[in-house]
């Protein structure tokens, strides 16, 4: 996503586990003009002449290169009448130099996952790929170009407006982005924190190319830039290949303007209200805070996540156990400079707004009279520092991280805050919370005149980060890791795959035991059961019983499984229906044989509290609520019901938004436990493990886990057949929505093993899959009609079921010219087909991402997943990719003649039709 409206501080979970290798500063032969500066636990900071800084984070385990070239200007950045010029600035990049034209079409060819975002105080590059020193030396190449040549020319400017409008409108379609962009506003009334990252729309349609090119010329240089790779590279010769293309950049004679604008302190409750079509009732409270690098924003983060905790948190109890909203969120937002903190709720329609904004306020000023304890700073604490820990483990999400730290002040602050929550002590924790969490400090619906009133500390911004850091050393690093060879002949040999053969029925296995940084371990449990007639009228049942498992048992609440899942440093999720159970773990080595025997008790033991249904139905009913009024989820309503040949009580049936309510709605405890005593045993299980662990412990987990348990009933795979469907259309209102969602789809009876797929599959690639496909360089990069313009081949692995899907976001206004589009690139490419060129380099480009692909423990996982149910090997992996690399453009035409047919799509398009104007059907053969 080219667009991050604020920098919301959260911590996302790892897809990616391994192993850091940290080599000594010692074994670099440094290039001329860069010295070393600091290194703290496998990350070392060099800087060049000019000023660029580079942090390298070496990690072998898995040959995945990240490269995040970080500046540091953004929202914050930008003067009266220029807002939205840092973001705008970020998509023009990718418009080219006078060598590269199109850097995102160069990007998909090679195999890249590349992109861009702004925030309020940096903006980024970055890319992952599969480790290559060539490709390195490309991006880099590619970097430092982007760096002085870029050429923020008018024409790609007026081009790319229409594209930087369609994702001004994405976010005017969400209540929750307008308001929280409306309470900042409110709540900063001199700093530039009050802006959207995005924007006044005046200011962007409106901007001088000039002020953008001086824009682009004052900020970005090699000493506003802060360079970072991880992941498997060669550190000594990357340093040669930045050297060799940065050292050419001078340093420049300017000198960056002085910042002086303090927000200060709040005097009084401050209102806002936001009242718009659609969606579900919100209520809100922002409270500044200080600077990400202050000592108090640790002791604040963990208050607010102490108060906003799910489900142990004082505002889940007050707010969610008190019907008076559906869900609840909180979070801090760390800046460079003196930031804020955000507590929220979505409500169900008909709740009581007033009473629940005013309960939200009361239970966040409750800390000063009602203080913490200390077991829920060691909740949110282990919480906090296992998110870390993934986040570590994972280079890419490494590379993301080190770059929000350097926007706030200095890369070592990713680790400091590591040391400031380890070491936090709860008096630290009240003192701070109270004093910032106050009345007079809060920006909501309400304002309540006071005559004395509370005023929160005065916030300043942190100068010198880095001599706070100076002597900053961090702790020792872990183990090297050995690198592993993601060929699927070495993940074939690497994988035990012999069953376990219990009383109760056979567990298949995949357990591939491989070092990781942390000793991380990701695996996935399948549990399946019943048939498409067993399981008739059970639709509703089947996935709530799912995403209900662990909100308790016989023996334990859904706090105290949290708690357990929090001990064992464990990520944990449940989903599934229609007869399957998934679960989703992500923990250490020490901890998989117990989390393992934990989840199979949750899957014995669950016991649905009639509590826990409730809010569960609260929440579904609002998320249904939500989805009525936007257009993605109605066009795609309106297509799968139209595909939808089985019964009402069929588990394939898809249900109108309306049935869908009413199936929730009358779900009851006894459903559930009756559904669960039926249905859940063992029989049909699979298990797999990607990462640190022991398979022989894993083993004994799985005997002791499964042991005595009940057989579940028959399983049959539920079959999914192709059935041809005349081509129609949905034209579906969405009023006051500004962005529209068009969705096409053509059935295709189509199995994977046909020999047709490969070249369908490239096919897919080249017309509507990537950055450089036909419907991209038309829709968004030529004519600027859409954000997001993308493809979609799907294929059974079981029988011939599958189809083409075509999406755009677009503004609604612009309906009849992206129909047209399509259907024209469509044509052309049946008629023209397509170029050697183009299937060179679309078989380049997949083969590249299927290999990146496989150096991810999480895809491994689900991989091996799928192929136990399929009778596969990662085999099946290596011939697609024989098959690719064979492809000629006289097959891929072939193909894509044979089963490409524009008149049989059925499409919706859901826009608010009093901006369309008349529409008419787009040319269909």
């Amino acid at each position: 996503m080219l667009l991050s409206l604020t920098r919301i501080r959260t911590r996302l979970l790892s897809l990616l586990v391994l192993s850091f290798l940290a080599l000594p500063s010692s074994a670099l032969d440094l290039p001329s003009g860069i010295t070393q500066g600091a290194a703290v636990e496998g990350v070392t900071e060099y800087t060049l002449q000019n000023g660029l800084r580079v942090l390298l984070a070496p990690d072998d385990s898995k040959p995945t290169t990240t490269v995040n070239m970080t500046y540091l200007v953004g929202a914050r950045h930008e003067s009266y009448g220029q807002t939205g010029m840092a973001h705008l600035l970020e998509h023009m990049l990718f418009r080219g130099t006078p060598t590269m034209k199109n850097a995102l079409a160069e990007f998909s060819k090679r195999g890249l996952q590349a992109n861009g975002s702004t925030s309020s105080d940096r903006t980024n590059y970055y890319a992952s790929f599969a480790a290559n020193p060539e490709t390195l030396t490309w991006y880099l190449g590619w970097q430092a170009d982007a760096m002085v040549n870029s050429l923020i020319a008018r024409e790609d400017l007026d081009s790319e407006m229409t594209v930087v409008r369609n994702e001004m409108e994405r976010g005017e379609n969400s209540p929750f982005q307008m308001l929280m962009q409306q309470m900042q506003a409110a709540s900063f009334q001199w700093h530039n924190y009050g802006n959207s990252t995005i924007g006044a729309r005046s200011d962007v349609e409106n901007v001088d190319i000039g002020q953008l090119q001086a824009f682009y010329r004052k900020y970005y240089q090699p000493d506003n830039a802060v360079l970072i790779v991880s992941g498997g590279f060669d550190p000594a010769a990357t340093l040669q290949t930045i050297a060799q293309a940065f050292n050419k950049i001078p340093r420049p004679d300017r000198k960056l303007p002085i910042e002086y604008t303090t927000e200060p302190v709040q005097d009084g409750e401050r209102e806002v209200i936001l009242r718009r079509q659609g969606g579900s009732p919100l209520i809100a409270a922002m409270y500044h805070a200080p600077a990400a690098a202050s000592p108090e924003f640790a002791a604040l983060d963990i208050g607010v996540g102490i108060l906003a905790d799910t489900p142990s948190g004082r505002l889940y109890h007050n707010l969610v156990g008190n019907n008076l909203s559906a869900e609840i969120f909180g979070f801090t937002a760390g800046l460079r400079q003196p930031g804020y903190a955000f507590f929220g709720a979505q409500l169900e329609p008909g709740m009581d707004q007033t009473k629940a904004i005013q309960t939200l306020d009361e239970t966040v000023n409750s800390v000063a009279k009602e203080p913490f304890i200390q077991s829920d700073l060691d909740r949110i604490r282990n919480k906090w520092l296992t998110d870390w820990s993934q986040t570590y483990a994972d280079p890419v999400s490494l590379a993301s991280a080190l770059s929000e730290s350097v926007a706030d002040g200095d890369w070592r602050l990713f680790f400091l805050q590591r040391d400031r929550i380890k070491n936090i002590q709860l008096a630290d924790v009240q003192r701070v919370t109270a004093d910032f969490l106050t009345p007079s400090n809060r920006t909501n619906g309400l304002y309540i005149p006071t005559e004395q009133p509370i005023r929160a500390p005065q916030t300043v911004a942190i100068g010198d980060v880095q001599a706070l850091l100076k002597d900053y050393k961090g702790e020792e690093t872990g183990e090297i890791a050995a690198a592993f060879d993601p060929s699927p002949a070495n993940i074939n040999a690497s994988t035990e795959r012999t069953p376990l053969n219990l009383p109760n029925g056979q567990v298949k296995l995949a357990l591939l035991p491989k070092p990781t940084r942390g000793n991380r371990v990701e695996a996935n449990l399948l549990v399946q059961f019943g048939t498409a007639e067993t399981l008739k009228g059970k639709r509703a049942i089947s996935s709530s019983v799912a995403s209900l498992l662990d909100h308790g048992t016989a023996t334990m609440s859904r706090q105290e499984i949290q708690d357990k899942f929090n001990a064992l440093e464990a990520s944990v999720s449940f989903g599934g229906g229609a007869g399957i159970v998934l679960v989703d773990m992500s923990t250490t080595k020490k901890n998989l044989p117990a989390l393992t025997e934990f989840v199979l008790q949750i899957l014995r033991e669950a016991n649905f509290p009639a509590r826990e249904l409730t809010e569960y139905q609260r929440q579904a009913q609002t998320s249904i609520k939500n989805a009525m009024a936007e257009p993605s989820a109605l066009a795609s309503r309106a297509l799968a019901r139209y595909d939808n040949p089985w019964p009402r009580d069929d588990v394939r049936y898809t249900p109108t938004f309306e049935e869908a309510q009413s199936d929730i709605a009358a779900l009851t405890p006894k459903d559930l436990t009756d559904f669960h005593a039926e249905f859940y045993g063992a029989g049909t299980i699979e298990f797999a493990a990607v990462g640190a662990f022991e398979p022989a412990a894993i083993k004994t987990a799985l005997t002791q886990g499964l042991k005595d348990w009940r057989q579940a009933p028959r399983y049959e795979r539920v079959s999914d057949p192709y059935h041809a469907l005349a081509p129609k259309e949905f034209n579906i209102n969405t009023p006051d929505k500004a962005n529209g969602f068009y969705l096409s789809k053509l059935p295709l009876a189509l199995q994977d093993t046909d020999s047709n797929y490969p070249a369908l599959y490239l096919a897919n690639y080249m017309l509507g899959g990537s950055e450089t496909s036909r419907l991209w360089t038309r829709v968004r990069v030529k004519d600027g009609l859409s954000y997001d313009v993308r493809s979609s081949l799907d294929a059974s692995p079981y029988e011939p079921s599958g189809g083409w899907t075509i999406y755009a976001i677009h503004a609604p206004q612009n309906s009849k010219q992206l129909e047209k589009a399509v259907d024209e690139e469509l044509q052309r490419a049946l008629k023209e087909g397509f170029t050697q060129e183009e299937v060179q380099e679309g078989v380049n480009a997949l083969l590249n991402y299927r290999k990146l692909a496989r150096t991810r423990d999480s895809v491994l996982v689900s991989a091996w997943i799928n192929y136990m149910q399929q009778d596969r090997t990662f085999d099946w992996s290596e011939k697609i990719d024989k098959a690719l690399a064979a492809l000629t453009p006289d097959t891929v035409n072939a193909a894509l003649r044979q089963s490409l047919q524009p008149q049989q799509f059925s499409t919706a398009v859901a826009a608010d039709q009093s901006k369309q104007g008349p529409r008419e059907t787009a040319r269909k053969p």
